[in-house]
């Protein structure tokens, strides 16, 4: 479904991706993992036309996207749940969630996707004339991947969605993207949290300094040396 090939992005001419290439199949859960700072949400800010390559291509099934407008690429079922939430936090839950789903043709169309996200996050059905800047937390990282799936996207891209939660939550959040995962979505999962993110992805890539490093199934991560030494604490 989305094929990265050697993509390099610099910040005012500083490399910050360097070679970097991946693939994703149709219904894998797929993570990106690695410290603060290595170049994780620049992958994703470029995949979703945020940034430009310098270098490199990707290609979403089949189709190059690496030169294409943001609004055109999540038109094409790419939807990207950024790092920090960013809700508009005056309006309405369910507004923020109608803004999700701007590419929708029809009102029905959007109650029948409204109805879909209810049942996935019942809590945010509950507070929906409720402003997005007075809820917990948790509930803003709900309705950040929610406002995400009212585009019902063919690839959901997450960016840190633990970010900034108490335990308790992150394991709320897990099991939400859990539950996601068993609907057949693909999905892109960029974390720090690299256990929680393994035990749900189907492969996963680790970078350092812009670059992969290593790649594998979740077994093979886990059970390496230096991934233990470096990101488990063991």
């Amino acid at each position: 479904m989305l094929e990265v090939k050697q993509i390099q992005v610099a910040y005012d001419e500083v490399p910050v991706l360097r070679d970097v290439s991946f693939n994703i199949k149709r219904g894998q859960v797929v993570c990106i993992i690695g410290s603060n700072g290595t170049g994780k949400s620049t992958i994703l800010r470029t995949i979703s036309g945020l940034l430009n390559p310098t270098q490199g291509s990707i290609s979403f099934n089949g189709v190059p996207i690496q030169r294409q407008a943001p609004h055109v690429i999540a038109g094409m079922g790419v939807a990207h749940v950024p790092e920090g939430r960013r809700l508009f936090a005056r309006l309405s839950v369910l507004k923020n969630l109608h803004l999700g789903a701007y590419t929708k043709k029809s009102a029905k169309d959007m109650e029948n996707v409204l109805h879909w996200i209810y049942t996935i996050f019942p809590v945010l059905e509950e507070r929906k004339h409720q402003k997005a800047g007075t809820l917990s937390g948790g509930e803003q990282q709900m309705l950040a991947i929610a406002r995400g799936l009212m585009l019902q996207p063919k690839l959901l891209m997450l960016d840190e969605p633990s970010l900034g939660l108490m335990p308790k939550l992150v394991t709320k959040i897990f099991e939400t993207i859990e539950e996601i995962k068993k609907q057949g979505l693909t999905i892109l999962l960029v974390e720090q949290k690299m256990q929680e993110a393994l035990e749900l992805a189907d492969y996963g890539y680790v970078i350092q300094s812009g670059k992969i490093v290593m790649e594998g199934v979740p077994r093979e991560l886990t059970e390496n040396e230096l991934v233990k030494k470096t990101y488990l604490g063991m």
